[in-house]
């Protein structure tokens, strides 16, 4: 497990499914683990089954995995974070603006690009939020397939190019408000994204011609070179 000599703050671990990717992640984080490091181990996947390999129930909160010291896990939730992320829009116009008013802002927040944009949230705030960096020598995360993984890297440069150039339509009115008070913590997350010493994105494949096919497209042709650590 040479990739996990010097082992940079942010692990990413990808590749065509089913080539192993939860079962390389989970071993990572348990060995960082045992090396005395702390260590949170987080699932990208809508699919997620990190909570079956540590025969636990995890879903979208932190949560202790007590086989193990000093490691936790998160399953991020795309819906669960989708709700929260409109509460969140919602709650503070909730019986000040008229009910009409309140219930068209909660449809322009029902859509695929809400639960998109709560999910990106979730995942920039663990590249960015201090409170939840700091209480971790390593965060571990576990992707979905390749083409989801791609698409999530490549959120934070295009939600920021978004909000520079202005654009938008009636359907995320409601998202760009929540997006243009993130826009702060989006240009942290490029940041780290692009710092090859606090980011490693890890390759995962088997010994088959499309997998590996894929594993060398991924980094080099999907995701933007504004982002690509220098060592991955």
């Amino acid at each position: 497990m040479k990739f996990l000599e010097n082992a940079p703050r942010f692990l990413f671990f990808t590749g065509k499914g089913g080539v192993g990717k939860t079962s390389i992640a989970c071993a990572a984080a348990i060995r960082l683990a045992e090396a005395g490091r702390g260590v949170l181990l987080v699932s990208t996947d809508p699919a997620s089954n990190v909570g079956q390999v540590f025969g636990i129930s995890i879903g979208n909160k932190i949560t202790a995995v007590d086989a193990v010291p000093r490691l936790s896990a998160l399953e991020i939730d795309p819906e669960a974070a989708a709700q929260a992320y409109r509460d969140r829009i919602v709650g503070p116009v909730r019986g000040k603006l008229p009910e009409a008013v309140v219930k068209g802002i909660e449809e322009q927040l029902s859509g695929a690009c809400t639960t998109e944009i709560a999910a990106f949230d979730e995942f920039t705030a663990l590249l960015t939020d201090t409170e939840i960096t700091s209480a971790y020598d390593h965060i571990v995360f576990d992707t979905a397939p390749t083409g989801h993984t791609i698409r999530l890297l490549q959120l934070p440069v295009a939600w920021s190019g978004f909000l520079e150039a202005g654009k938008g339509d009636a359907s995320c009115l409601g998202p760009l408000a929540g997006l243009e008070k993130q826009r702060t913590q989006y240009s942290a997350a490029v940041r780290a994204l692009a710092d090859g010493q606090r980011t490693r994105l890890v390759l995962v494949a088997r010994a088959q011609n499309s997998a590996l096919r894929e594993a060398a497209r991924a980094p080099m042709a999907s995701w933007p070179r504004s982002a690509l650590p220098s060592n991955s």
